[in-house]
């Protein structure tokens, strides 16, 4: 074949893209999962290099060419594969490599092509960071050398290279020690090993090429399932306009203005015009991700071909009765790699969506792990359901999407957004705890003394920070203890390659996860960073890495997708989501209006109330539930109140439950609730009852928000206090950090966090068009403008109370109805 025929083509064949990397890992990943020698953590720790790459590379010399670019283009009948990626080094002596490759300007081949005359040696140079003592491998990691060789084919065809050198250099992340490996091929033999794996991989290509012309014919015809409910229409303009300009976009919507679906069709739409090729829907909780599930598939119902699939935790997705991921207890981890690549392929032939039933499912059948499954079939699937942390944790997003830190075709939607903030926060912070080294000092120093005497410098390090702090010490840097840190984790690490069978293996592997995290954050320690010292509830002294503004870390996971849209019910202040959530100065921001009729809803305000700590007192807690008592006995249904603490909760439960003598069925949230237990706690709003209901829970729990109670469900929330998190040594840091960067640091730290647990909770009565209700917000706080001024624009017709008053506001309220 010609070039000049392949360039003319350019324009009309799709192309499938794949990165070197994932390529290789794909296709040559085989074997047992077996988490007991770290296996799985050496591999995360690749992910941690860039430091040592940039070092090596400096150090290299003038022959040494880094982050140099590959692309190579097999052209099939149909569409053209581009395979390509970036070689860490490629080396040579400045001059010799003459460009006249015709390669160069258009990197394709007809694979049945001759090569042309020899040109100067050549050797890729590959890099690896890794946590294992690197004078103890005996050979490199068959993974990585395909990579390497990868870039050697598509350098030496480039160039028509006779023969190629590669260079395999691992360095240990700790101690930066280094060993190298070198290889030398032919270009006939180097050309031969590429061609069989590229031709292994075509069954895979050939069905992403066939599946997304199906999806896009698919998206031509499709149209918006429902009649547009008022105001819906523009949110779904909104939505596609922003992932055209591949935007980042702020959603206020509340709650029946349909967000999950304005979202998603107007992203489908959006793939469909080749603005996108992957949606990430983005979950706080189970609940959020149903309705995305269920979206997803009315879609399919409209006659879209689009392939979904949902990511449950690893311990939800477990086979067994316990989870234990290695070969001798576990069937499905034994040969799970050279199994899983024919049951992914299966599935994808019959299977559109791809959830948690289905997934167990088939790899019971198929005996392969499910969790590990799910993450290989999100590969090829054009929706991916999951948590938070799969884009934005560095310890556990996908890798396959994100290792490389390149930006990816995909589209972010980010639901319940306003959850993001402290989710984030702790992503990018960790806590050490002093008498954790000492314990794991006494436990682990049978494997030898090297790794005691790390320990025991860590804890020395740790005494003297101890022996400065009283109750709070901020710090400005930790250098010294950081060092140790670095030991410490590099015995840790020898340690886990070594020995199987540690003694309270799990409670090591949690310390030393701790460990590492701490290590790898330091290195992102920047001013958005705070580090103290304090102490815990039982005493003990802890040291802090806390992420206080994670927006550069969130940013850096953003700048991956092509356009990302927050949307949440509270989104407000916007600036406080705006300046938390990203770096970006160039985003968009809406706030849609009601759907919903406001004389349907009573918003009721206590001025006489407060749960303030000084006035937590008997007296508080009856005025409280006199207010309760007022609301509920108007009208029987069912009503949530909504309390700050267990304690409050139980207090006031015990008040009202006391004046009500039994003519209110009563129940209230425990601490630690099991799955079960949450969702026999919602059916009890689903029982017919021949008096009032009243169900006491925790603001800010799992049942303040994610959850739908409609009509007669529920029709009524009482809200007691504004919400504000509990003062304390990381909300002061938090306030002070605010505070020296020009902001309102009571706002940022307490008030608007407080605010969006009070108008979540609230949220929970109107849900649909035809339901009615009552929210009462019962604290003298809520009439001051600084609070009143973070209300949904829907509050503005608040009407403000006392406990005297409210029983006839209430009354007034269903006799109008």
């Amino acid at each position: 074949m010609k070039i000049s025929r392949l360039l003319q083509e350019e324009e009309l064949k799709p192309q499938i893209v794949i990165s070197v990397r994932n390529l290789v890992e794909f296709l040559m990943n085989a074997g047992d999962i077996d988490d007991r020698h770290g296996g799985q953590m050496r591999m995360e720790a690749m992910q941690e290099g860039s430091r040592i790459h940039r070092k090596i590379q400096r150090r290299a010399g003038a022959d040494y060419h880094a982050e140099i670019p590959l692309k190579f283009i097999v052209s099939y009948e149909e569409y053209d594969l581009a395979i390509e990626g970036r070689a860490d080094g490629i080396i040579y002596e400045e001059g010799l490599l003459e460009e006249t490759s015709r390669f160069l300007e258009d990197p394709r081949m007809d694979l049945e092509e001759g090569q042309e005359e020899a040109k100067p040696s050549v050797m890729i140079d590959e890099i690896k960071g890794v946590y294992l003592d690197v004078e103890q491998m005996a050979e490199p990691n068959a993974v990585h050398l395909a990579q390497a060789k990868c870039y050697a084919f598509i350098f030496a065809t480039q160039h028509a290279l006779p023969a190629i050198g590669v260079q395999m250099t691992y360095c240990n992340l700790d101690t930066e020690e280094i060993r190298r490996f070198q290889m030398h091929y032919s270009y006939d033999e180097i050309e031969a090993w590429f061609l069989e794996l590229v031709a292994s991989y075509k069954k895979w290509s050939d069905f992403l090429f066939h599946h997304k012309m199906i999806r896009q014919q698919s998206i031509r015809g499709l149209e918006f399932p429902y009649a547009y409910r008022q105001g819906q229409k523009k949110l779904v303009t909104d939505v596609y306009r922003s992932i055209m300009r591949e935007k980042t976009l702020f959603l206020q919507a509340p709650t029946g203005t349909g967000k999950t679906l304005a979202t998603i069709f107007p992203a489908i739409q959006a793939m469909g015009q080749n603005m996108g090729d992957k949606i990430f829907y983005l979950t706080a909780k189970n609940a959020t991700g149903v309705v995305a599930h269920d979206t997803f598939l009315l879609m399919e119902e409209q006659g879209y071909e689009g392939k979904t699939v949902v990511i449950t935790a690893k311990d939800k997705m477990c086979l067994l009765e316990e989870r234990s991921c290695n070969p001798d207890d576990c069937p499905y981890a034994k040969g799970h790699f050279d199994r899983v690549n024919d049951a992914v392929y299966d599935i994808l032939q019959e299977e559109n969506m791809m959830d948690r039933d289905c997934i167990l499912r088939w790899a019971k059948d198929r005996r392969v792990c499910p969790f590990e499954y799910s993450l290989d079939i999100a590969s090829w699937v054009d929706h991916i359901i999951c948590d938070y942390n799969y884009v934005f944790d560095p310890n556990v997003c996908l890798k396959r999407f994100f290792a490389e830190g390149i930006r990816g075709d995909y589209l972010f939607l980010v639901d319940e957004a306003h959850n993001l903030v402290e989710r984030a926060r702790d992503m990018y912070s960790e806590t050490l705890v002093k008498e954790d080294f000492l314990a794991m000092k006494k436990k682990l120093k049978i494997y030898g003394k090297k790794l005691e005497n790390t320990l025991e410098r860590c804890n020395k390090e740790m005494l003297v920070l101890k022996r400065q702090c009283e109750k709070l010490l901020v710090l400005e840097e930790m250098d010294s203890f950081l060092f140790a840190l670095f030991l410490a984790a590099a015995a840790m690490d020898e340690l886990l390659q070594k020995e199987g069978n540690i003694v309270d293996r799990d409670e090591v592997l949690d310390f030393y996860f701790k460990v590492r995290n701490f290590v790898n954050l330091s290195e992102d320690f920047d001013e958005h960073y705070r580090i103290y010292c304090d102490y815990d509830e039982k005493g003990q002294f802890c040291l802090h890495l806390f992420c206080v503004d994670p927006s550069y870390m969130l940013q850096k996971r953003l700048d991956r997708s092509r356009a990302c849209v927050f949307f949440s019910a509270t989104l407000l202040p916007i600036r406080y989501y705006k300046e938390l959530l990203c770096c970006d100065d160039d985003v968009y921001a809406i706030y849609a209006d009601s759907v919903f009729e406001q004389e349907k809803r009573a918003l009721l305000i206590g001025r006489d109330v407060s749960s303030r700590y000084t006035r937590r007192t008997f007296a508080e807690y009856l005025a409280f539930a006199d207010y309760i008592e007022a609301i509920v006995e108007k009208k029987k249904g069912n009503y949530m109140v909504f309390c700050p603490s267990y304690k409050m909760l139980e207090e006031i439960s015990q008040k009202f439950m006391a004046k009500s003598l039994g003519s209110c069925d009563v129940i209230c949230q425990r601490s630690g609730m099991s799955e079960q237990e949450r969702e026999d706690f919602l059916k009890e709003f689903e029982e017919v009852r021949e008096r009032s209901f009243v169900a006491f829970c925790v603001m800010g729990g799992v049942f303040s928000e994610g959850i739908d109670l409609t009509e007669e469900k529920l029709i009524g929330a009482i809200i007691v206090g504004v919400g504000l998190p509990q003062i304390g040594n990381e909300r002061e840091v938090m306030k002070q950090y605010f505070e020296a960067t020009g902001r309102d640091g009571f706002s940022f730290a307490y008030l608007y966090p407080g605010m969006n647990k009070v108008i979540q909770a609230a949220g929970r009565v109107i849900r649909t068009k035809s339901d009615e209700g009552v929210i009462a917000l019962l604290d003298e706080r809520f009439t001051r403008s600084e609070y009143r001024q973070t209300f949904p624009r829907e509050w503005n017709d608040g009407k403000i109370c006392d406990r005297h008053t409210v029983g006839d506001l209430v009354d007034d309220f269903w006799q109008k109805r």
